[in-house]
């Protein structure tokens, strides 16, 4: 089914500007850059003008925004700071995921320090198992020496 109404703007040719009028525009911004700075140092010189730029700027705001003077509390604005005011040695608040990994860190060590210390429950049930592992081996070691032993002397007594 075809739509009808709006064409695109894909088959208009391209609008270039005159370098003429490039040249008017950007004289006009000089003059008018030239003139607000004039303004700005005869500004101290009389109160008259100062009110009259006020009015030019409140007339030029939109809709309800000129009878309203209430900012938008929930609005913060962005204030730059000076290098000066910056207070580097100030302590940083961290945030409640750098806080919690911080926290995880040192539980973590401080568990390590007396895991090795043998005062945890698993250090003291691993120093158990490897109390009975190690009487095992000497036990079976023990048992190997005697077999030994035996061996030897059934060998000496049949070659005697």
């Amino acid at each position: 089914m075809p739509r009808g109404g709006k064409k695109g703007h894909k088959g208009r040719g391209k609008q270039f500007s005159n370098p003429e009028e490039i040249d008017r525009q950007m004289r006009v911004q000089r003059e008018k850059e030239a003139n607000e700075g004039i303004e700005k140092e005869s500004g101290s010189d009389s109160e008259e003008e100062t009110s009259s730029s006020d009015d030019d700027t409140q007339g030029k705001r939109k809709g309800v925004e000129g009878l309203i003077e209430i900012e938008n509390p929930n609005r913060a604005s962005q204030k730059s700071k000076k290098v000066t005011e910056v207070d580097v040695a100030a302590p940083r608040e961290l945030s409640r995921r750098e806080r919690e990994e911080i926290e995880k860190q040192q539980a973590k060590e401080r568990y390590m320090k007396l895991h090795l210390e043998g005062k945890t429950d698993q250090a003291r049930a691993d120093l158990a198992r490897l109390a009975i592992i190690k009487k095992q081996r000497e036990d079976a070691a023990k048992k190997r020496e005697d077999q030994k032993k035996v061996k030897e002397d059934q060998d000496t007594k049949s070659k005697r």
